[in-house]
């Protein structure tokens, strides 16, 4: 259907004006003043902001961890998303040890079908290249539309990866054109750390924090940093949470080295302190890296202001409260590790980002659509507003206000990390690819109607 979206407030990462938007075919046809054409459906925007539809490169839908899986499968996790103004996301399709990349991602293909509210993407998580011909197939992803792979430095006897797997892994993507991503955690110490904790009897969810104490980020992140650089491919550091995870990041970006940082709402909102909460409360905070110590807070905002953060996403990881969390009831390394996220992050963003002064509006778009898009090889198609661009597009109402709650929210998780947060500022309609997939609390679009999107390169563009 055709969308004529009339005096709305264009934002996007350079530009802010007041315009009409013509979408005819899934795509912005037209942008200017006062279009005159005929359209199946015509918004008023006037007094709203029209941004491009947000994108998250940090999720994880239908992830088994053990006996468990996460609470959000493909079809309510993507309909969170989209409540929040998340246009488009990322998925991680994990390896598992002994198995092929292929199997990995015909496995999440499968979560996906017939599931999908909006569009997604996968990234490879590696965790085994053992197997003859491994790195050979690693290298073919790319042309498959897979050009960023994933590699953990923690979770020892699970997911972790030695040196040498990363390092192999690294060489490959210099030369394949796909984009490194690291979960940057020193999982060996971390694991000596815990081993020693629990065996002093501490069991109780605030050593989640002091086993994984900042140096294990910050070494890991620069290790990271260093072996990209020699292998020479592009790095990008997922969830950083601390000033010893920044130094690096800055250092290396200021020598013109290509690396890029992403933080998340929850390192920008909570700190340490949650973890000291009575009883068993404390485990909702339980996430990787742990919350830190408050300071950090204004050296993150500081980053994505200053690009030393390049992206905010959301490492969105639901579990439920009574049945999951719990099973580290009596041992906080049996507590799942993860928050749900994927659908407050537009709104706490705009509230304690752009309406504390912290952010731009211009830079808000920027880190929470597209910067993203560009590094992970959806742009121009995704992430920005422009003729030709998918018409992934939010409509928000900058002066609406609402109080955060599990009992509103649309994740299956029984909980949220922001229960009883106000944020100012809300997702009033949300277009995919023309379609109008969200209207105030009504869900529009039918499972199975988001598309799978194979991702161009690093450093190259997805046209349409």
């Amino acid at each position: 259907m055709s969308l004529l979206i009339r005096h709305g407030r264009v934002v996007t990462a350079a530009d802010d004006y007041i315009a009409d938007l013509f979408v005819e075919d899934g795509r912005i046809a037209l942008i200017g003043e006062s279009i005159d054409r005929p359209a199946d459906r015509v918004i008023e925007a006037a007094g709203k902001y029209v941004l491009p539809g947000c994108v998250d490169v940090h999720t994880h839908l239908d992830m088994p961890l053990g006996d468990i899986v996460t609470a959000d499968d493909f079809l309510s996790g993507q309909t969170a998303a989209a409540f929040g103004g998340t246009t488009c996301h990322i998925d991680f399709a994990t390896q598992e040890r002994g198995s092929t990349l292929a199997e990995a991602l015909a496995a999440w293909h499968a979560k996906r079908e017939g599931r999908s509210i909006i569009d997604n993407g996968f990234h490879i998580a590696v965790t085994d290249l053992s197997r003859p011909g491994a790195l050979d197939e690693l290298a073919a992803l790319p042309e498959q539309g897979v050009t960023s792979y994933k590699l953990y430095l923690a979770y020892k006897s699970s997911l972790q990866v030695d040196d040498g797997t990363l390092f192999r892994a690294m060489w490959v993507a210099a030369s394949t054109g796909a984009l490194v991503m690291v979960h940057a955690e020193n999982g060996d110490v971390i694991d000596v750390l815990v081993r020693e904790a629990l065996a002093q009897g501490h069991s109780s969810p605030r050593w989640h924090g002091l086993t994984r104490p900042p140096e294990t980020e910050g070494e890991a992140v620069n290790r990271s940093i260093q072996l990209a650089h020699l292998a020479g491919c592009p790095l990008y550091v997922v969830h950083v949470s601390c000033r010893q995870a920044l130094d690096p990041i800055e250092e290396a970006r200021e020598k013109g080295w290509r690396v890029w940082g992403e933080t998340c709402p929850q390192y920008l909102l909570i700190d340490s302190s949650y973890l000291e909460r009575d009883g068993f409360e404390a485990a909702k905070y339980v996430f990787t890296p742990p919350p830190r110590a408050k300071e950090n807070q204004e050296l993150l905002w500081a980053a994505c202001r200053r690009d030393v953060i390049s992206a905010v996403s959301t490492d969105h990881c639901s579990f439920f409260w009574q049945s999951q969390k719990t099973l580290g009831k009596n041992d906080f390394s049996k507590i799942p590790n993860g928050a749900p996220g994927i659908e407050t992050r537009l709104e706490l963003i705009h509230t304690f980002g752009v309406l504390t002064g912290r952010i731009t509006l211009n830079r808000m778009v920027d880190l929470l659509a597209t910067s993203p898009a560009k590094l992970f090889g959806l742009y121009p198609r995704k992430g920005t507003i422009a003729v030709g661009a998918d018409a992934d597009l939010v409509v928000f109402d900058p002066r609406r206000e609402r109080t955060l709650s599990a009992s509103t929210h649309h994740s299956r998780a029984d909980y949220t990390i922001y229960e009883g947060v106000k944020v100012t500022g809300v997702p009033e309609l949300v277009v995919r690819r023309g379609e109008v997939i969200v209207e105030g609390d009504e869900l529009l679009a039918a499972p199975g109607s988001g598309l799978y999107v194979r991702r161009a390169r690093f450093g190259e563009r997805l046209e349409p």
